[in-house]
């Protein structure tokens, strides 16, 4: 296990919220486990380190502040289709 690995799962879903949600949220095993998670059901996951150190600092079920809107807006156009993504830091 990687005690340093983070990541942070956000969906969005434009009928249900105007912005993207933090789904879940982790530092070591928790990381991995949302990651082995993502794979399992085919979702898809970005690497961006500057990033999840940015979300993590947020509560699970918060939407992401404003000043991220445009890179995460940017992240779901790459993974177009997508309801939910996974971003990890390695």
């Amino acid at each position: 296990m990687n005690k340093d690995k983070k990541a942070v799962a956000l969906e969005y879903n434009s009928e249900e919220h105007a912005v993207p949600q933090i789904t879940a949220s982790g530092r070591g095993g928790v990381a991995e486990n949302i990651i082995e998670r993502a794979r399992n059901s085919d979702v898809e996951i970005y690497k961006n380190e500057e990033l999840v150190k940015e979300l993590i600092q947020f509560k699970v079920g918060t939407e992401i502040p404003k000043e991220l809107y445009e890179i995460v807006a940017q992240i779901l156009i790459f993974v177009e289709g997508v309801d939910s993504i996974n971003l990890t830091d390695n």
